[in-house]
């Protein structure tokens, strides 16, 4: 504990400091190859989205001794074999089904095969259906609710902080947690559902709550002891994302750990499938949203800023006095 509150306190002062602006053209490179892989990752493994969002027929076999999902996949196939077959685990006893879009002589069909393969009543085998038409609307909503997210962040953050810059660099920031998220949770062959959905907005609010911490105490160095302190203004930048960089790492870690419980106990290990979607998508988004806020954003409200004529004069101005020091040591 000493010494994480003396390294801390070093990060606080100044005598320790990672240098988040003096490296941010790496950063950069970093992130935009991470956005441009996650972009890519749908081109050699498609995104699957839930039924909620393609519409198609369901079924739910309860009341199992053993929930085995190739014995749903070879049920459905034998009567439709030309079905695109999702099956799940539900706890520990209960299977879940999604096919394509279904007749209703192929439901009943289906509905029997399935009570037939896990030797069932048809009354445990339950059916429900969901239309393109309600597909398209949840996917309608989903947009609009990113879209109203991310045009009220602009605006309150450029309000609050009196510079539209801060506000474009959180959007960016923002737009690279969700690519990155919306990557990973690709790649691991999750599908996208209402609840990853939640997940996804969820750890954009996250986000945007760690960017303005970092981002009161940039205003802060920035508007205050800029000048007094003899520092460039990238420095203050820096130095105030070195200064909440301990709150942001124990931040970080206290808001992964209950989720990782949830992701790995619940959902891993106890079968508790409905709860990987949004924990899954929360937990890749918590650590992508800690490494934007502090090598993405606030470098790059730096970048925004730096070409100013105050700042850049200011800039010079504390550059000439330090080699002047220099010259007469």
């Amino acid at each position: 504990m000493g010494a994480m509150s003396r390294f801390g306190n070093d990060l606080y002062s100044g005598k320790r400091s990672f240098p988040f602006v003096g490296r941010r053209r790496l950063w950069f490179i970093i992130a935009a190859l991470l956005v441009l892989g996650s972009v890519l990752v749908p081109l050699f493994r498609p995104i699957q989205f839930s039924i909620e969002f393609t519409g198609g027929s369901q079924f739910t076999v309860s009341g199992l001794s053993s929930p085995d999902q190739a014995t749903a996949t070879n049920a459905v196939s034998g009567v439709v074999p030309n079905a695109h077959v999702t099956v799940t685990t539900v706890g520990n006893s209960g299977v879940r089904v999604e096919t394509d879009q279904l007749t209703d002589p192929q439901t009943l069909a289906v509905r029997s095969a399935l009570a037939k393969a896990y030797d069932v009543q048809v009354n445990d085998v339950t059916t429900s259906f969901v239309g393109p038409s309600w597909g398209a609307d949840v996917t309608r909503q989903s947009l609009w609710g990113l879209a109203i997210f991310l045009a009220l962040t602009f605006v309150i953050l450029a309000l609050y902080f009196r510079t539209w810059k801060m506000s474009a660099a959180a959007i960016i920031g923002l737009v690279d947690v969700l690519v990155i998220t919306v990557g990973i949770y690709a790649l691991c062959g999750f599908e996208i559902s209402p609840a990853a959905v939640i997940g996804f907005l969820t750890i954009l609010a996250y986000s945007l709550y760690d960017t303005t911490v970092v981002f009161d105490k940039i205003r802060e160095n920035t508007s205050q002891d800029g000048e007094s302190a003899g520092r460039t203004f990238g420095e203050s930048v820096n130095l105030a994302v070195n200064q909440t960089l301990v709150r942001s790492i124990n931040t970080t870690v206290v808001a992964i750990l209950p989720v990782g419980a949830i992701l790995f106990i619940g959902a891993f290990l106890l079968g508790a499938s409905t709860l990987s979607d949004i924990s899954l998508s929360i937990f890749v988004g918590i650590i992508v949203a800690a490494y934007s806020t502090l090598f993405v954003a606030a470098p790059l409200f730096s970048l925004f800023r730096e070409s100013e004529p105050k700042i850049a004069a200011h800039d010079k101005k504390v550059l000439q006095a330090r080699e002047r020091a220099v010259i007469a040591a």
